[in-house]
């Protein structure tokens, strides 16, 4: 991993993108079993049918988890200093992420000169499925 300098962040500023695979049953059974989330609107078909769905659908911290990996491919876990989402659509199966992250502001705080990222996951339509932030504290 390189280091991210603060002198060399400009507001604008866009982090690597990270696309994933796309979102299938063993992931969310994986998921499921990693994290302890095992509600079955995840992971039974007829259980998702009976409450309305076509199929299963991913977990939103699936999807978050995603934007943590997007974080510290940028910088050292240690340098979060925050980390936010809202959940603004369902992540399907069949659904490729793509993680994305820009820099929207530069600030000093607690002695530490830190930069606040707007962070989001959108598929493979272009459709924003998690918008979030992240601060993150650099040298």
């Amino acid at each position: 991993m390189n280091t991210v300098r603060y002198d060399s962040v400009q507001v604008g500023d866009s982090l690597p993108p990270l696309t994933l695979a796309p979102v299938n049953r063993t992931t969310l059974a994986l998921f499921a079993g990693a994290s302890g989330d095992h509600n079955p609107i995840h992971i039974d078909i007829d259980y998702a049918r009976k409450a309305g769905m076509v199929d299963v659908f991913a977990h939103g911290m699936l999807s978050m988890a995603y934007l943590g990996r997007l974080l510290t491919g940028w910088v050292d876990q240690r340098q979060l200093r925050g980390f936010g989402v809202r959940f603004a659509g369902i992540t399907h199966l069949g659904h490729q992420i793509t993680c994305s992250g820009k820099v929207v502001e530069k600030f000093e705080a607690e002695g530490e000169q830190r930069v606040k990222l707007e962070i989001r996951t959108t598929n493979q339509y272009g459709e924003t499925r998690i918008v979030g932030d992240a601060i993150v504290a650099l040298q």
